[in-house]
């Protein structure tokens, strides 16, 4: 091959170095809610999301933390500003809500997917589901909860239905 050729053509580290940099490019447009994050705090109707320290458990985990359990209060505001509030814990289903067994069955099966926000940028349908909102506080599985959710669109609607048991039902 003579000179020219082998100038023009890419090196092996060229081409490491072009899809190191893909992949850094990829990883920086991913969603503020993505795992790792602590959980939401909702102030204003916006809703952040802070860092997990390392080592801490997550609502995303899928196993329960070995020292944690649940125990959540629960305020749901009709749209009206009649407000209900119900406290719960899990293993066993206790407290004072009104189905919790329903209500830990539909956090151990929906828990880590509803209790985060909708990540920003989402695109979700236009569609409105009433005035009622509702917060989740407390610890769940070990890890500190504090999820806001209303039906202003589909993505919150789903995050609504998916903890039916919890949440009161829609249409209800």
């Amino acid at each position: 091959m003579s000179r020219t050729a082998r100038d023009r053509s890419p090196s092996v580290g060229g081409v490491r170095i072009i899809a190191l940099t893909a992949a850094l490019l990829v990883t920086a447009c991913g969603d503020a809610a993505a795992p790792g994050t602590a959980g939401s705090t909702a102030t204003g109707g916006d809703v952040t999301t802070t860092p997990e320290p390392s080592g801490s458990p997550s609502a995303t985990d899928a196993a329960p933390a070995a020292s944690g359990g649940t125990e959540l209060t629960v305020v749901v505001d009709d749209g009206s500003g009649g407000t209900t509030t119900w406290r719960l814990t899990c293993d066993p289903a206790g407290g004072d809500h009104p189905t919790p067994e329903a209500a830990c069955a539909a956090l151990a099966r929906n828990g880590a997917a509803a209790l985060p926000p909708v990540p920003r940028g989402r695109m979700c349908t236009q569609q409105y589901g009433g005035p009622e909102t509702a917060t989740v506080t407390g610890t769940w599985r070990g890890a500190p909860v504090d999820a806001a959710f209303k039906k202003t669109n589909g993505c919150e609607i789903g995050r609504w239905r998916s903890l039916a048991g919890l949440l009161p039902a829609i249409g209800a």
